[in-house]
């Protein structure tokens, strides 16, 4: 048989046809050939992705693999030795150990004599390409010696609020009114004060933010920092780490009396750090402890917030509790929208429920100041010198 080759044109009139003299799929059904296809009809609604429901719905359906469970203080201990390492990993403190060489290379800047203390500012080198910002409040009168240390990060802000500087009457009022100046409050206080810049911020922002005019570089950080399996909260652990490394060589400083406090995003180093770092003794966070289902996984937040994978290991009082049985105090704003009250006193239930499991319940504290999101020293001071000086 002898085989006739079919053109392209030939091919497509045949293989047409065939389809045109087939029934015809219309809107989902099957018309017979000859037919008259049903009019097609609309439907009656178009689904909708709600994208906030579908976080919260990851908040429920995501296990959680250090739940705490625990019901003995063995117990609790076991469980902050599995966790705690875990989240130094997510946050990229284990690779930064690895792999940085601390040599507590640090250069002073200036020495003033201020109202009640001497401040001065340091270069403090936490990476070998990180010449951090901080400055060291001394009191005139120390409340003890060996000397007590505050360290206190701040948030969203210059770095010079917390020692009281304003760049306007704006900015002033805003300090006065809000008890933003923490480090001179901790220096008065008759406490060794350190304040560090948060990276990010002040002169560790990025060159074209500071051009122009802009007050962070979170967003370009963060994204960088993961690139290398790094986060922007364990840049600020790392420095507070690296911090008392230095400071407690420099100056003579009681080990048991080691406390951190800070406001919004001061609130969180003040959480994180001392969970990574077991040499701070007192953890104050102002205006930050909550849920993270009800603060940051419920509005648009600034990015230097979040860690991937965090919600695999624990909510918030889990990470709070690797603190244990170390005092701990929240301090919350009664109408703080960002870190919500009632959401507040949901986690630190659960919080208390460990530092119960740890028979420390009486170290485990919550202030509530009526007012917004800002700083309140009277939930502060008296807490951090009743552990300071415990009777």
């Amino acid at each position: 048989m002898s085989a006739h080759p079919i053109d392209r044109r030939s091919f497509l009139a045949s293989t047409v046809g065939g389809w045109l003299a087939g029934p015809l799929a219309v809107a989902g059904r099957v018309v017979p050939s000859g037919g008259t296809a049903p009019a097609a009809t609309a439907p009656t609604s178009t689904p909708a992705y709600d994208a906030q429901q579908n976080t919260l719905g990851l908040f429920d359906r995501t296990p959680r693999e250090f739940e705490f469970k625990a019901r003995t203080p063995g117990e609790l201990a076991a469980w902050q030795q599995a966790l705690r390492p875990r989240l130094r990993g997510v946050l990229g403190l284990t690779a930064m150990e690895q792999e940085i060489r601390f040599d507590h290379r640090a250069e002073r800047a200036e020495r003033v004599q201020k109202d009640g203390y001497t401040q001065e500012k340091w270069y403090l080198w936490t990476e070998p390409d990180v010449p951090l910002p901080i400055w060291v409040l001394l009191p005139d009168k120390p409340v003890a010696r060996p000397q007590r240390l505050v360290l206190t990060p701040h948030g969203h802000n210059d770095p010079e609020v917390y020692i009281g500087v304003a760049k306007d009457d704006k900015a002033r009022a805003s300090i006065v009114e809000g008890q933003r100046d923490i480090a001179v409050q901790a220096a008065r206080q008759g406490y060794l004060a350190v304040l560090p810049t948060s990276r990010g911020f002040g002169e560790t922002r990025r060159a074209d933010d500071r051009t122009a005019g802009q007050i962070k570089s979170c967003r370009t950080e963060l994204m960088h920092a993961m690139l290398f399996g790094r986060t922007m909260i364990g840049y600020r652990v790392w420095d507070i780490s690296r911090i008392i490394d230095w400071i407690t060589r420099r100056h003579e400083v009681d080990p048991r009396c080691i406390a951190i406090t800070g406001n919004s995003g001061g609130g969180t180093t003040s959480v994180f750090a001392p969970a990574c770092d077991e040499r701070i003794s007192v953890a104050v966070p102002s205006c930050y402890f909550c849920t993270f289902r009800d603060s940051i996984g419920s509005i648009f937040h600034c990015e230097c917030n979040y860690v991937p994978g965090l919600l695999r290991l624990g909510e918030m009082w889990d990470v709070a509790g690797l603190i244990a049985p170390r005092p701990f105090q929240a301090i919350a704003g009664r109408d703080d929208r960002i870190f919500p009250l009632a959401a507040v006193r949901k986690s630190h239930e659960q919080l208390r429920a460990i530092y119960r499991v740890a028979g420390a319940e009486d170290r485990c504290g919550l202030y509530v100041g009526d007012g917004g999101h800002r700083y309140y020293s009277d939930g502060a001071w008296p807490f951090i010198r009743k552990w300071f000086d415990p009777r």
